[in-house]
């Protein structure tokens, strides 16, 4: 056993362990996995033990019906409590450490605008922590639509199921997250189609009310069960929100 497995595991260190869980596909947790290689060799550390790490979040992870490894620390809790229970400040946090440990800075494209009444600190907050959204929602369903199974990420969003702006709690939280093709995105924002207690797909009767023609793609999803994540399954308390305030019954 290398000097870098033995040495006791830092709370920076599982920041950015989380972080890379949090984006990394559940079966993609191995030591081939040139994210996991990265990240070891930037801790001075195996891929072995990192990549054991993020089984022990597994392990914590309520979200997942399966368990991963079983030591974990109590530190590990810890960081995974304080990271889940603050998923707004945390992401950011370990995104701007995730870059600084590359000896990189937060970089902004040139189109985002600040506006009026906004700190430049609070739009760049929010921009990077919807980019970590987009990853852990894409990775957590496996860059597939959930509902058409479409696989075409730049045709994808990382929606959410409680509005953004009537959430603030929960609009970094992954459980709040749907990987949808454009269309059902924009027809599920709108309220057009939800999903019941067995995350089967139900349509709005505004739906029914208008010509078949222009209507059969979301037609067409109606009873089907969407394609659930192997982690972060859609809270269902989020669920009820949605087909009580936004869902046009």
């Amino acid at each position: 056993m290398s000097a870098g497995e033995r040495k006791p595991w830092t709370k920076d260190e599982l920041i950015l362990a989380i972080n890379l869980y949090c984006k990394t596909p559940f079966g993609k947790i191995h030591i081939r996995n040139p994210d996991i290689i990265e990240l070891a060799g930037l801790l001075n550390r195996t891929p072995g033990s990192v990549s054991y790490k993020l089984a022990n979040f597994a392990n914590i992870d309520p979200s997942l019906e399966r368990e991963g490894a079983s030591h974990v620390s109590r530190l590990d809790r810890e960081v995974w409590n304080e990271f889940f229970d603050n998923w707004d400040e945390m992401a950011f946090e370990s995104e701007v450490r995730a870059k600084k440990i590359r000896g990189k800075e937060i970089d902004i494209p040139e189109d985002v605008i600040f506006p009026e009444g906004k700190t430049r600190e609070s739009v760049v907050k929010a921009r990077v922590n919807q980019i970590f959204f987009r990853k852990m929602i894409l990775s957590s369903y496996n860059q597939t639509c959930c509902i058409t199974g479409l696989a075409i990420p730049e045709l994808l969003v990382a929606g959410h199921i409680v509005p953004w702006s009537q959430d603030t709690k929960n609009r970094m939280n992954p459980r709040n997250g749907l990987c949808l093709n454009a269309l059902h995105d924009k027809a599920f924002d709108l309220g057009l189609i939800s999903l019941d207690e067995k995350f089967h797909v139900i349509v709005s009767k505004k739906v029914y009310d208008m010509p078949l023609e222009k209507t059969k793609m979301l037609v067409e999803s109606i009873g089907r069960k969407i394609n659930l994540p192997k982690r972060f399954i859609p809270d269902q308390e989020l669920l009820d929100y949605h087909r009580e305030k936004v869902f046009k019954k």
